[in-house]
C-alpha cells in the first residue's frame, strides 16, 4: 500500500506501510514541498505519485527507513540524476541528506519518539 502524505504517519498507517518489506519502508519525498510517499515495491512508484501532483523532479528523492533500528537510508535508482549533480543510488549532497532525514524523521515521528 502506498500512502502520500504532508503530514506525519499514524501508527495503523505504519503498519500499513510495512506490507511490503516488513521491517523497511521505502520513501519518496518532495524535500521542498514537504510531500512523502512511501510503502511502495519500487521508488519509481512513489517518483511517478510526486510528480503527478506537480512536483518538480530534482526535488524528489528516494530512500527508506528501517524499523527496527531506525536508520534513514538515502538509497535508490530515482537518484541517479548527473543533472542535478547526483551520480549514485546515494544521496550524494549533504544539504539534500539532511533535508531528506529531517522529512524522514518528521513523517515517521512515532518511531522516533
Amino acid at each position: 500500500m502506498i500512502i502520500t502524505k504532508t503530514i506525519p504517519f499514524t501508527k495503523e498507517e505504519i503498519e500499513q506501510l510495512k506490507e511490503v518489506f516488513d521491517v523497511y519502508i521505502k520513501t519518496v519525498i518532495d524535500i521542498e514541498n514537504k510531500i512523502c510517499s512511501a510503502g511502495m515495491d519500487r521508488h519509481f512508484e512513489g517518483e511517478e505519485i510526486l510528480l503527478k501532483q506537480g512536483s518538480k523532479q530534482s526535488n524528489i528523492w528516494g530512500g527508506g527507513v528501517d524499523l527496527e533500528t531506525s536508520v534513514v537510508d538515502y538509497n535508490s535508482f530515482i537518484n541517479i540524476r548527473p543533472d542535478d549533480n547526483n551520480t549514485s543510488n546515494e544521496i550524494q549532497d549533504a544539504t539534500i541528506r539532511e533535508k531528506y532525514e529531517e522529512l524522514t524523521k518528521f513523517f515517521f515521528k512515532e518511531i522516533y519518539e
